[in-house]
Parts: structure tokens; sequence; C-alpha cells
């Protein structure tokens, strides 16, 4: 058995996608996620992986790995400062889901591409941008409540 989303539900589905992308490095459990669908969890997870071929959790557990790859590629940041810059709280379980994703161990990731001589881009530039970023749609999001805004 197949389920199929309706295509005004596939909006919301989006909607969520979009979400867990643009906050991957939050802490979203199923329940959040479910109510920016305007579903309930349940009905929200079958419909996600009915549409996506993986469950909410997955997609964000990939989109994390994802980042955390070109944060190993292209940055000085170690194992530990790229774990938490993701969004994972647990080494452990990061180091995990990366090999188990990637074939190999985030340590052996990052020593192959800095064996390249790939260029490196200072961890604190990182940080900082993801503070700036970060304050930037709290503004917008405090804007958009109706709270103190410019002019």
């Amino acid at each position: 058995m197949t389920l199929r989303a309706p295509g005004d539900v596939l909006v919301h589905l989006r909607r969520v996608r979009d979400h867990v992308d643009r906050h991957y490095t939050e802490p979203l459990d199923l329940e959040t996620l479910a109510g920016i669908a305007g579903l309930s969890k349940f009905h929200f997870q079958r419909l996600f992986k009915a549409t996506y071929g993986r469950t909410p959790a997955t997609y964000l557990t990939e989109r994390r790995v994802e980042r955390a790859q070109d944060l190993l590629r292209a940055t000085n940041l170690t194992v530990t400062e790229v774990c938490h810059a993701v969004g994972f709280s647990s080494l452990g379980s990061f180091s995990s889901r990366f090999r188990e994703l990637v074939g190999e161990t985030p340590s052996d990731f990052q020593r192959r591409y800095a064996a390249g001589g790939a260029p490196r881009i200072p961890g604190c530039y990182i940080f900082q941008w993801g503070l700036a970023e970060r304050s930037a749609s709290e503004r917008a999001s405090q804007e958009k409540r109706g709270g103190t805004g410019g002019s």
C-alpha cells in the first residue's frame, strides 16, 4: 500500500522540508514539524515518508551530515566543533550516523580532504557567520510577530 499526499498537503510538507533545510542546527522534533505542517504527528510522519522516501528524522540527519561534510572539507574546525555546529548534541551519535551515511569516520573524512590541500576557512568565521545569520532571522521573526522593529 502506498500513501499519496493530496496536492494541498504537499505544500505543507514542502514548507516543513524547507524549514528543516533552514533550521537544521536547531533541535527539531516530530511534534514541532507536524505543527508547521498543520497535521497530527503520526499522519505527518506517514505522509512525509510516503512523499520523500524517508522519515523527517532521517531527512534532518542527512541534512546535518551533508553540512558537516562541507564544514569538514572547507574549515579548520575540529570534529567536535562541527558536530555541535550542525545540530548534533552527542559526538558519538554524530560519528556513528556520519560513518553510516558517508562510509568513513568524520576524522578520516577530514584528514582525506586536509591532505588534498583544500582551502581552509577559519572556524571563527563560520561561528561568526552563524551568529549573524541567527540574529537576522530572530529579528525578522520578531518583526513578523509585531515586536519592536525599525522606523
